[in-house]
């Protein structure tokens, strides 16, 4: 049966369902549909102005493209998966629009170099979608610290309690995560902002094109200097999953510790029941599942950056059918990171602080040990020492079932003539917090001033 393909003039036979079936990339990069047009409209309109075809072809090449676009919003194109890819649908689709002058639209272009600026394009759009998306998350943290600047945590290492710390610190610690986030996802568009069109299939063409006007048409930056380059060029994609695993491993972590704090054994906050689920045979529960399905989808995020990885690691240039591999990855971490995002920041915009409880579990510990032996240096003790005299007490005090707070000021005078009874008050948590004023720190007017930054950093 000869190949009725429209790159099947030197093939004797077509291929088998199945095989084609194999090749064909339809029932994905048709998530590309609406860039493949808007490029093509932009090869179009540059084919005509430069006379590589007639004007008025030009134009009607451009309204057949403009009515298909009309038609994808709408939801009206049906693709056929043997029809292979998104480029060849949109051709066929266009052929029984405008009729046989649609053959006339590859002219002076690949499917390498189109597929390449379909990419760019789709990417480019979610960037600055995912960055309005951060920005939200970002505007979210800077709300509760604000509102919490002066509730008191205990601040963990090793998941031990260490010092009491402002919750609305720890806010603003996830904030400074999610801002070199975003700053990593804008530098990205700088290497995304490229147009690949013009390259052809690898050596660029002969024919008159104006790559400057395509790449004006689409509203790219710059263009490739390279032809070989432009068709297998994929670091920004790479790029991308990278910082979207970065993204990901930030929400992880605060998913992690959301986790736990809602737990029974710290009662530290209560999530929405919008963002929280039951049990189908235990009718007490409240599971936290989306922050559970966040840290699960983590692992997805990041094997999608080392599936690209090893596609690309051995790739000879320049285009290779391997890189049919390139967009499922890159198309589920867009949806992925894109709904995570959202759902992060409405479990955080919704959730109870149990701020008593909170403060509850800074006084039943001895996170303010630190603050006797930094009471003790001051008065002249060596912090060595004073680590020393505070270490032992705090084993008698765990040995008897007290804390430091209510080791009578007799016992403290045993211990050093040199503390007094505004001990009391230094080992109280908010006065720890309230102290810790070197820049950065905990303190309420440095988790202000971080504040403060924050906002002019997001209105800038």
């Amino acid at each position: 049966m000869k190949n009725e393909k429209l790159w099947g003039g030197r093939f004797e036979q077509s291929l088998e369902s199945w095989v084609e079936e194999f090749g064909a990339s339809i029932t994905f990069d048709q998530k590309m549909a609406e860039f493949d047009i808007k490029g093509s409209i932009a090869h179009a309109k540059m084919l005509g102005q430069t006379g590589i075809i007639d004007l008025v072809e030009a134009e009607t090449l451009v309204k057949g493209l403009e009515e298909l676009l009309a038609e994808y919003h709408e939801g009206k194109l049906v693709f056929d998966v043997t029809n292979e890819d998104i480029h060849m649908n949109i051709e066929v689709l266009l052929t029984q629009k405008v009729g046989a002058v649609a053959g006339k639209l590859h002219t002076a272009r690949s499917r390498n170099d189109q597929v390449a600026t379909d990419m760019h394009l789709y990417l480019k759009y979610h960037l600055g979608d995912i960055i309005e998306r951060l920005s939200h998350l970002r505007h979210v943290l800077v709300a509760l610290a604000e509102k919490h600047v002066k509730t008191i945590m205990p601040g963990y290492t090793h998941l031990q309690h260490a010092q009491p710390i402002s919750l609305g610190h720890y806010f603003m610690a996830y904030y400074s995560m999610f801002t070199r986030d975003s700053e990593r996802f804008e530098f990205n568009i700088s290497h995304t902002d490229i147009s690949p069109l013009g390259a052809a299939a690898l050596a660029g063409t002969t024919f008159p094109i104006d790559r400057e006007l395509t790449a004006e048409l689409m509203g790219f930056e710059a263009i490739y200097t390279n032809s070989l380059d432009a068709v297998s060029d994929r670091d920004f994609i790479v790029e991308f999953l990278t910082n979207a695993s970065l993204l990901m491993m930030h929400m992880s972590r605060i998913c992690e510790e959301l986790v736990s704090w809602c737990s029974n054994e710290c009662q530290y906050i209560t999530l929405s029941d919008t963002f929280s689920t039951g049990s189908s045979i235990m009718p007490q529960k409240k599971n936290p599942d989306m922050a559970e399905l966040i840290r699960g989808k983590t692992g997805r995020v990041y094997g999608n950056l080392f599936s690209l990885l090893t596609v690309m690691k051995s790739l000879p240039l320049a285009y290779n059918k391997d890189l049919q591999e390139d967009k499922e990855g890159m198309f589920d971490t867009v949806e992925t990171i894109s709904v995570s995002i959202d759902i992060l920041a409405g479990m955080l915009e919704s959730m109870t602080v149990n701020e008593e409880r909170m403060l509850y579990s800074t006084e039943k510990d001895f996170s303010n040990a630190t603050e006797l032996a930094d009471y003790l240096a001051t008065k002249g003790i060596p912090f060595r020492k004073a680590h020393e005299i505070v270490g032992s007490l705090v084993l008698e005090c765990t040995q008897s079932g007290n804390f430091l707070q209510d080791v009578p000021l007799s016992r403290y005078k045993e211990l050093s003539d040199l503390i007094e009874d505004d001990i009391y008050d230094v080992l109280q948590s908010k006065t720890a917090v309230e102290r810790r004023n070197s820049y950065g720190g905990t303190g309420f007017m440095q988790v202000l001033q971080q504040i403060d930054q924050a906002k002019t950093q997001l209105t800038s």
